[in-house]
């Protein structure tokens, strides 16, 4: 019989994919010996069989069955008893952290009968009704589908009528009252009369949770965060413990260090007289952990000593869920908490500083897309901008935007290409999409801890919290402000300081981040304009981890840049080289006429007449770009598009050529151009004539590209210059194509050297990004004198995709699909693309061992393709000049976590 439910004492924080990120860390802390309710974990595994097969597995219930009655015996409580009752939670927890998205039911056992047991039991009728009523409600809202609005709604209206505002000044009347509306409420709308059965409230809320995993806002959520669909959630079973059990009770979530910044402290959300799901909903704003040091010195000492021992233990930053119960500290969960992109780095630095760590181990501990975050701009000065209020700042950044009210509204102007910024009361899993939409949340309600501060933070969300000066009103789509007149509507910009929490009408100017100030000027300079002292911990911090990125990569950082300026930013940003200058921009603008020139020539004499004229202006470019990149290898790829990107469009010339035949204005150079068009036009001419096909074909076109590296680089030669100039051949897919481009590159370089008397001797190689290319990679290797995988177009021609019109259409259906985990465009696909590279690397080093290889596409700028060009053994990656910092940092935990193949 598989095993599909472990107690709390039988497993480790190590059995993550098994027992979910929550089980594990429950059974972690159950054998260090905290206070951590009795309970079990019903594996994922199960979680599986269930959505493979659409029915729970058999042997589950005997297990449940097995594992529950050892939880009574336990405490000597059976489930749902009538006196003195067993109640349990029920809650989902995969192997990663998806806070919110899946599925929370509290308090199952409690019925018509056990809930005078309870409250004889704690001596208080008004928490057991209440308890029960959030049973119902929680009940109906996820395992039975019911609008959650219709228990809110009349709970409103019981306050309204009891004439009170807080739920707990509802008195035990109002909340039986409650419990019975409640109850008519399933009834009606679900067809089925609340489960009084304990046992059937248990399976169903376990079957509810298994369900949950495929939700959409779990689907958006996995999406985003780039985590698997099949791995399915664990659900664990946990003894109730009550934090509205009167002023002696509460509950709270805390962080061993700030989640916001890293600071150092104690930081942390309370309720008094609450259970857990009223903090992280964010439907009262919270204490501090200063004031439940005031209120109970003796839990919170306690607690205080758990979140040292836990943060010692994992050797990282910790996220605590507990409850006080009558005075006792109960911890309900424990994960590696999330935290903003400046906490990563400034944690994983204080963590080496304390012993705690290495700095090999602080590099895992932060990642590429973490630092890109820090690359975004911040505000400037904000004198003279009107500020409208000042909230709790949840996660960093500046956010400029329209206000957007709900999922609908925020997702609809994205898409119209808006900047919004989602403004709720409180936002809960549901408002997923419109949070994945909008460049920031603003919410009335809620601390560090909310959901949306969570949810924030874990996407790089700028976010602010708990602005109580907001009355926002979804269905007048209006936010009022206290102090004003006028109300806020969807016609209104706002800026959103996630660092300061401060809000502002109207827009705002961005200016660098410290970091990017970093890494365009360096560590004194950003140390210079630094403004406070967290600040130039991050900057230090950065600076830290990355020049240990630097000193343990293997790969090389190279940048794609076809102009100086790219050039200089890449340089600036700590490119090694360029890795991919694409010489075709170097023939836009006014020199496409040029071009057209040559595509005309009737004979030799025009043609020679159009290369002379192309000739000293790509020079010029080269003696540029060899100058900026003075001793650093520069890869110039040749000519690469389709010869129609030269040429008219051919409807549009035909047209005119019609026009003016008809007026008799026709003049005879327009028609022989639409010939020529005609002539050259391909249905598919992408795979048509390009590349190394063009070059082969246009006669002069590899001499003159060539001859103007060569003219360029003797120049610097001869200014001093230290030039390091590749010359790439695009597009092969023969040994034998790459040998006759390599003997006319040849022959220009030897004519340049006699003529100059400098010897050119530049290494020559090719792309590989054709199918065959990478399959017959043994053979081109022996014309090559280095690869360079051209991964957009290996992965179009492996997919067979237009990468154009697939992004446009179907991508997008594809990943909901489960086809593509996300866009091969954007991540490389390794089994599919990946194995080309493996194929090509393997091929072209059985030829030459140590033949350089590198990549040029865009995946050269992304973490994850990163860690997968360091196993498979190349040289080096080439990427945007903007994504190099990422690029270095991911190269160097690539040589920490994942070894060469």
């Amino acid at each position: 019989m598989p095993k599909y439910v472990y107690r709390f004492s039988e497993g480790d924080k190590d059995q993550r994919d098994l027992l979910g990120g929550k089980g594990a860390n429950l059974a972690e802390m159950t054998r260090l010996g905290l206070p951590v309710p009795p309970g079990f974990t019903i594996t994922t595994d199960a979680c599986r069989a269930y959505l493979r097969d659409g029915v729970v597995p058999d042997e589950l219930a005997v297990q449940v069955t097995t594992a529950l009655r050892q939880v009574e015996e336990e405490l000597g409580r059976q489930l749902g008893a009538a006196e003195d009752p067993l109640l349990v939670s029920v809650r989902s927890g995969a192997k990663f952290s998806m806070p919110g998205m899946m599925e929370t039911v509290l308090n199952i056992g409690l019925n018509d009968a056990s809930v005078q047991g309870l409250a004889a039991a704690s001596g208080d009728e008004r928490f057991a009704w209440d308890s029960y009523r959030r049973l119902i409600q929680m009940f109906g809202k996820t395992v039975l589908d019911i609008d959650g609005d219709l228990f809110s709604d009349a709970l409103d209206a019981k306050k309204t009528a009891r004439g009170v505002s807080l739920d707990y000044e509802l008195d035990v009347e109002a909340l039986k009252e409650l419990v019975e509306e409640y109850k008519a409420i399933v009834a009606k709308t679900a067809g089925i009369d609340f489960p009084q059965d304990p046992r059937a409230q248990l399976d169903m809320a376990t079957e509810a949770v298994f369900r949950s995993w495929n939700t959409e806002r779990a689907h958006i959520y996995r999406r985003r965060e780039k985590i698997p669909h099949d791995l399915g959630t664990a659900v664990n079973v946990c003894t109730m413990v009550f934090g509205n059990m009167g002023e002696t009770s509460g509950t709270g979530v805390c962080f061993t260090r700030d989640p916001s910044t890293g600071r150092s402290g104690v930081y942390g959300d309370y309720l008094v007289n609450a259970q857990g799901e009223d903090v992280v909903a964010g439907i009262r704003n919270t204490l501090s952990l200063a004031d439940l040091e005031r209120l109970d010195k003796t839990s919170y000492d306690e607690l205080r000593a758990a979140m040292r021992r836990l943060e010692t233990h994992y050797r990282d930053l910790c996220d605590i869920e507990f409850t006080i119960e009558r005075g006792k500290l109960w911890l309900l969960q424990t994960r590696v908490g999330k935290r903003t992109a400046a906490a990563a780095f400034r944690v994983a630095t204080q963590l080496v500083d304390e012993k705690l760590i290495t700095m090999d181990e602080a590099l895992t501990r932060v990642t590429g897309d973490q630092l890109n975050q820090l690359m975004f701009p911040q505000f400037g000065d904000v004198t003279g901008h009107d500020l409208l209020t000042r909230a709790m700042p949840a996660s960093p950044g500046a956010a400029v935007g329209h206000i957007a009210f709900d999922n609908a509204e925020a997702v609809a102007r994205a898409e119209a290409g808006e900047s919004v910024i989602l403004v709720r009361r409180e936002t809960n899993p549901d408002d997923l999409p419109g949070m994945v939409a909008a460049v920031g949340v603003l919410t009335a309600r809620g601390g560090k801890t909310s959901h949306a501060a969570v949810v924030a933070r874990g996407m790089g969300k700028t976010c602010v919290c708990g602005a109580e000066a907001l009355d926002v009103d979804a269905e007048s789509r209006t936010v009022r402000v206290a102090g004003r007149e006028a109300p806020l509507t969807s016609d209104d910009v706002i800026a959103i300081d996630g660092a300061t929490g401060e809000v502002f009408l109207g827009e705002v100017a961005v200016v660098d981040s410290p970091v990017m100030t970093y890494l365009r000027r360096g560590l004194e300079a950003a140390l210079d304009t630094a403004g406070d002292v967290d600040t130039r911990e991050l900057i230090t911090s950065v600076d830290r981890i990355m020049r240990r990125a630097d000193q343990v990569r293997r790969l090389q950082v190279r940048a794609n840049a076809d102009t100086p300026d790219d050039a200089r930013h890449a340089i600036h940003r700590g490119a090694q080289g360029v890795g991919l200058c694409r010489t075709e921009h170097m023939f836009l603008g006014e020199r496409k006429q040029l071009v057209q020139n040559l595509i005309l020539a009737a004979d030799d004499a025009e043609r020679e007449a159009a290369l002379a004229a192309l000739l000293p202006l790509q020079k010029a470019d080269f003696v540029q770009m060899l100058e900026t990149m003075d001793g650093k290898p520069m890869t110039v790829r040749l000519i690469d598009p389709p010869l129609h990107e030269f040429l008219p469009d051919l409807t549009q010339l035909s047209v005119k050529v019609a026009v003016d035949r008809e007026r008799g204005t026709l003049d005879p150079a327009d028609e022989e151009l639409l010939n020529v068009v005609r002539r050259n036009h391909e249905a598919n001419p992408m795979l048509g004539l390009r590349g190394v096909r063009l070059l082969l074909t246009m006669p002069g076109l590899i001499e003159l590209q060539v001859r103007a590296i060569a003219e360029a680089a003797v120049e610097r030669l001869r200014a001093g210059g230290d030039p390091r100039p590749e010359v790439m051949i695009p597009l092969i897919g023969s040994v034998r194509e790459l040998q006759l481009a390599r003997e006319r590159a040849e022959s220009v370089l030897a004519e340049v050297s006699a003529e100059s008397g400098y010897e050119l001797n530049f290494p020559i190689g090719c792309m590989i990004e054709l199918p065959r290319a990478a399959v017959t990679a043994a053979h081109i290797a022996e014309e090559a004198d280095f690869f360079s995988f051209g991964t957009n177009d290996l992965t179009q021609t492996t997919w067979g995709f237009s990468r154009d019109d697939v992004e446009s259409s179907f991508v997008g259906r594809y990943i909901e699909a489960g086809i593509f985990g996300t866009s091969p465009f954007e991540s490389i696909d390794v089994d599919g693309v990946g194995g080309m590279v493996r194929l090509g690397v393997d091929g072209g080093r059985s030829t030459k061992s140590g033949m350089k290889m590198g990549v040029c596409g865009e995946h050269g700028g992304d973490p994850d393709s990163i860690a997968f060009f360091h196993r498979v053994g190349l040289d080096y990656v080439s990427c945007s000049p903007f994504r190099v910092p990422v690029a270095r940092l991911e190269a160097g935990r690539a040589a920490v976590l994942a070894p060469t193949e």
